[in-house]
């Protein structure tokens, strides 16, 4: 059971540093890291000023997606500058943007700013690039204003929400993922779900598999709908899958 869970984690998993010391060498090893004796990692997920390098070591239309975050960690730059930052990953070989809403706007009051950044993002996305949305969970803490969030981020056309930037006292839970699943069971539209930070075992993984099934059905998380941003993951998922350990991972964030 714990091996089938490992396997389905790692086709998840987006392989995660967005440590303050990343450089040129890191991302070499995290490429590396990403494929691995029993299958590949959906992705990786770095900061923007790697993707060029990722992208010429993986080449074009690798099965590891390269994902990279903007207005990261604060959530708190103009939309005209979010914009111009997605337009410059993409050109550089991102697959997957990963996009912090204005969270202390929208805890002011400000639903609208959560509306406005989604969808002009969303617009600097052509496809198939996709769209995730960081609520950062954490911060907002009530349960119906993380709901709300993530009705917001729906409705503005994200592909994906997830929890957190993993730069924050508290990152993905249980009790937050509830609601965001929930919020996506009832939009009707194919959203994916991604909990970020804090997911560190296999047994961690599982819980949240559990949750997603039990609310959206046993086949609903494929990569397509449900990731885990997490580093540390990976060294248990192999190490549950038998092979050799991986090189201690960096803190994912």
């Amino acid at each position: 059971m714990h091996e089938d869970i490992a396997r389905k984690a790692l086709s998840l998993l987006d392989l995660t540093d967005l440590t303050d010391t990343c450089d040129a060498a890191a991302i070499e090893k995290l490429c590396a890291q990403a494929q691995t004796p029993f299958g590949t990692t959906a992705a990786i997920c770095i900061w923007p000023r790697f993707v060029r390098q990722a992208r010429g070591i993986l080449g074009k239309d690798h099965a590891v997606r390269i994902a990279t975050v903007v207005n990261f960690p604060s959530g708190d730059l103009a939309v005209a500058g979010v914009v111009a930052e997605t337009q410059q990953a993409i050109t550089d070989g991102a697959d997957e943007i990963d996009l912090v809403i204005p969270y202390r706007a929208f805890l002011a009051g400000n639903g609208a700013a959560v509306t406005e950044m989604v969808a002009a993002v969303k617009a600097a996305c052509p496809a198939p690039v996709i769209l995730k949305t960081i609520l950062e969970t954490g911060e907002i803490r009530d349960a119906a204003l993380i709901r709300k969030a993530s009705d917001l981020a729906i409705a503005a056309g994200a592909d994906f929400i997830k929890t957190s930037t993993g730069k924050v006292a508290v990152n993905a839970t249980l009790p937050a993922a509830e609601i965001m699943l929930t919020a996506i069971k009832e939009s009707g539209r194919p959203v994916g779900f991604k909990p970020a930070g804090g997911v560190r075992t296999v047994a961690d993984a599982g819980q949240y598999l559990a949750l997603a099934a039990s609310i959206l059905g046993d086949g609903w998380a494929t990569p397509g709908t449900f990731r885990f941003g997490a580093s540390g993951l990976l060294g248990d998922i192999l190490s549950t899958l038998g092979g050799k350990a991986a090189p201690a991972a960096p803190a994912s964030y």
